[in-house]
């Protein structure tokens, strides 16, 4: 039998199952050029460098590992016929389908495939592609978290027991999250970014730090262990909680692992499913899990290929407004909105906070202030470890900016600060009050919001979940102030 074919992986198709068979080789290649398109998050930048080379010296003499300017001076050192599986962005995937020598094979590293989305999409008959449509047929496919036919506990969706506020206590029992121990790998990383920074090549945002998340596959195991463990049995309750002082809250972490291939999203919800039958966790924590997994992650993927490269130019809102310096420089300490520079110095400090605070308050900010999503979907990008192209089609063009009009979702993720208060201990010590839209106390987001409708009242008349909403602005005496002081407002 003919030796496999040599796999070349990019960075973020690091694990086994990206191969297919323990003696295959591989090709990886570290391209200088990628950090220099983008000011990425410096630890993003640390992560990925790191992942890479981890993988490299665990292959030993399997792995050709080649660092070069770019991925085409890369390939013109490889003689070898090289496979590759589906890249996870447009312009890779143009990119390797004009080689020559190499086979693009089907994608890696999801649970369901496209035809499976396809054909579901195509049975919507032109109605909204939701979610929660979606999730249901990726249960029924791969028999997670089923009875037979029916869903476990007769449910499939368990998430309005999934809202309780954080507790009054301002912290959950739980032992902090899984870090990882640095090793030589990570001190030449470290060496290596600080040469390329001092002469000038790249430029980073955030601070350095010791790496946080996993970056081999032992490592993303044995976070996905103790994620089962400590905190998968009170992630569902308080899954849309916020505190100031605990950004994990019983989250899993997993995200920048799973999206650089360390783990492979079906070990994942398998290991939760299989707590909660063992009784170690409760159904609505496990399926909150296996919601976010194979619903919400598996959705993300497929709606940015069949969307295609345009959707992220979508802006139904006509929103133009640039991103300001101290967001894109994730300046938190001149920011006065408590829940806002918490948040933006999570970012800045570890380049990672979980879904809500993406979602309710640095995308729920950027809605009511009109800034362009595109630009807002780069910054995702380029600051959070776990961000990429496609991760941030759907999540931030489509839910969190309501760019497209309503493709995925039946209306705009916008709040004001009740909805902070309610979920949140932030807006305890706050020089604004959630109660307040006008005065010096005037929360931003309280606020924000009326300003917000007021400026897409015609875009949102159809909108029947914002009805009542819009039938209420006329109402405000004193609405022509609040969105003359917001419209000027320079920072929170």
């Amino acid at each position: 039998m003919a030796d496999p074919e040599r796999r070349w992986c990019f960075a973020d198709q690091l694990g086994p199952h990206f191969l297919d068979g323990k003696d295959q080789p591989v090709l990886l290649i570290e391209s200088r050029a990628v950090l220099r398109r983008r000011r990425f998050h410096r630890q993003k930048a640390h992560l990925v460098l790191s992942a890479l080379r981890h993988r490299a010296a665990e292959l030993g003499e399997r792995a050709r590992f080649v660092q070069a300017e770019t991925y085409g001076e890369a390939l013109a050192r490889v003689r070898d016929p090289l496979t590759v599986c589906g890249p996870t962005s447009h312009a890779a995937a143009e990119f390797v389908q004009k080689l020559d020598r190499v086979t693009v094979l089907p994608s890696r590293g999801f649970v369901t495939g496209r035809d499976h989305f396809e054909e579901w999409a195509a049975g919507r008959g032109g109605k909204p592609l939701l979610m929660e449509s979606f999730y249901r047929s990726a249960r029924r496919a791969t028999g997670l978290l089923m009875d037979g036919d029916e869903p476990a506990g007769g449910q499939w969706n368990l998430d309005k027991e999934n809202r309780e506020p954080p507790p009054a206590a301002a912290e959950l029992p739980l032992p902090t999250p899984y870090v990882p121990d640095e090793d030589d790998i990570d001190a030449e990383v470290r060496a290596d970014l600080d040469a390329a920074e001092r002469r000038g090549e790249i430029s980073f945002v955030g601070r350095d730090g010791p790496r946080q998340f996993p970056a081999t596959r032992a490592e993303a195991r044995r976070a996905l262990k103790h994620f089962i463990e400590e905190r998968l049995p009170t992630f569902g309750p308080y899954e849309d909680a916020m505190l100031a002082g605990d950004s994990s809250m019983s989250h899993s972490r997993l995200s920048a692992a799973l999206n650089l291939g360390l783990l492979d999203p079906m070990e994942c919800v398998r290991a939760a499913e299989k707590a909660w039958r063992e009784g170690r966790v409760p159904l609505r924590s496990a399926e909150g899990y296996v919601r976010q997994v194979i619903g919400w992650r598996d959705y993300v993927w497929h709606t940015y290929w069949h969307f295609g490269r345009g959707y992220a130019r979508r802006n139904a809102l006509r929103a133009r407004r640039r991103l300001p310096d101290w967001f894109d420089r994730l300046d938190a300490d001149d920011v006065r909105a408590r829940c806002l520079s918490t948040v933006l110095g999570d970012v800045r400090d570890q380049g990672w906070t979980h879904h809500i605070p993406r979602l309710m308050v640095l995308g729920n900010y950027g809605l009511q202030r009109g800034w362009n999503p595109a630009e807002l979907s780069d910054w995702f990008h380029r600051c959070f470890v776990d961000g990429y192209e496609w991760v941030m089609a759907a999540n931030v063009i489509g839910m969190s900016q309501y760019a497209d009009g309503g493709s995925i979702t039946t209306k705009p993720y916008a709040a004001g600060g009740a909805y902070i208060d309610r979920m949140s201990d932030f807006c305890h010590d706050c020089v604004y009050r959630p109660s307040a839209r006008t005065g010096d106390d005037a929360c931003p987001y309280t606020a924000g919001y009326w300003w917000f409708l007021a400026r897409n009242e015609k875009r949102l008349a159809g909108n029947w979940r914002l009805a009542p909403q819009l039938r209420n602005l006329h109402r405000i005496t004193d609405l022509d102030e609040v969105v003359a002081r917001e419209r000027t407002r320079q920072r929170p």
